[in-house]
């Protein structure tokens, strides 16, 4: 069977989309949709429509939806009532509200809706996963994430919190499990009324300590997660998809009253040698073999994507509005 797909919006991360059904087996794009037309031309040859009720005339099984998170539930809710199914990129809306009525629409459909989380698809973190599943590094005791860089001028429409927070709060519960408890601080720097600043710490059910530190304001762009346990630490750099575990070495003493104590100091260093595939493409063909029927395919079900958001409003519901910083603080 060939899956007939079709996407809708074809900007800065809908024509990446285009790209790689395109290429894909078992699939064929019939058509994207954008009523600002394909930019980057990304989809030459494919019939190029306004809008979702056009790309439903062409026929389509399953769509990419990678418009602004204000339109998410609109065009997800239309997909669902024509019986498509979705991916739909993060956050997977604009509002805790509106996620649910989104997931709610694709379980009455018994339809296949699922959100993209990406970074579930790194090969680092694929491998840290499998490691920590096999209790590689013994007792967690922290888990912490480094997601910085420059404002993107292409994001209007939601702040730090949801446009990259959500990837983090999804992977920390992905890797190492649940909240029990968390605590936030933001600010809005260069982002007018919305944050693009927050640095969070919180407790996992687990009792490992979890923290976050996430902006648009570094000049330098960082994507890090690292997870310190009994027997070392995992590093994972997410933009070169290397995954390193730094062993814990024993510090030696020949003192008898310290010989009971132990303490941590630089062991081995290894870097592991991964097949690195575009996240995107491993994303999106778990997509498709979710919608032909593989009950196993690595998908984020839209419930995973509610959760995550819930736990972004609760952030930003805790502290209300960010506190703006002094402009004597900035260099202009």
């Amino acid at each position: 069977m060939t899956l007939r797909v079709g996407v809708i919006g074809v900007g800065a991360m809908g024509r990446h989309h285009a790209r790689i059904w395109r290429q894909m087996e078992g699939v064929e794009l019939v058509g994207v949709a954008d009523p600002a037309g394909d930019h980057w031309r990304a989809a030459v040859g494919v019939p190029n429509v306004a809008g979702v009720a056009e790309l439903l005339e062409l026929g389509i099984d399953a769509a990419s939806v990678a418009v602004p998170s204000k339109h998410h539930e609109a065009v997800g809710v239309a997909l669902a009532a024509a019986g498509v199914h979705a991916l739909i990129e993060k956050p997977v809306a604009d509002s805790v509200d509106a996620a649910r009525r989104l997931a709610k629409a694709f379980d009455n459909a018994g339809l296949v809706g699922v959100v993209g989380h990406v970074e579930r698809c790194n090969p680092a973190l694929i491998e840290m996963r499998r490691r920590l599943h096999l209790n590689e590094l013994g007792q967690v005791y922290s888990i912490s994430t480094r997601r910085v860089g420059p404002y993107p001028g292409r994001i209007n429409d939601v702040g730090v919190v949801f446009d990259l927070a959500t990837h983090d709060i999804d992977l920390i519960r992905w890797l190492c499990g649940p909240f029990q408890s968390m605590h936030s601080v933001s600010q809005s720097v260069v982002n007018g009324p919305r944050e693009d600043l927050i640095e969070v710490i919180g407790v996992l059910d687990s009792g490992s300590v979890a923290t976050m530190s996430v902006n648009w304001v570094s000049p330098v762009k960082e994507r890090n997660i690292r997870v310190v346990g009994m027997r070392g630490a995992f590093v994972a750099d997410l933009l070169s998809a290397d995954l390193t575990f730094f062993e814990n070495g024993e510090l030696p003493t020949e003192w008898d009253d310290l010989s009971r104590l132990r303490g941590v100091a630089e062991g081995n260093r290894t870097t592991f040698a991964l097949h690195k595939r575009e996240p995107l493409t491993v994303e999106l063909e778990g997509f498709r073999d979710a919608v032909l029927g593989d009950p196993n395919a690595p998908v984020v079900p839209l419930a995973d994507g509610v959760g995550v958001l819930e736990m972004a409003e609760e952030l930003l519901g805790r502290q209300g509005p960010p506190q703006v910083a002094e402009p004597k603080y900035i260099c202009r």
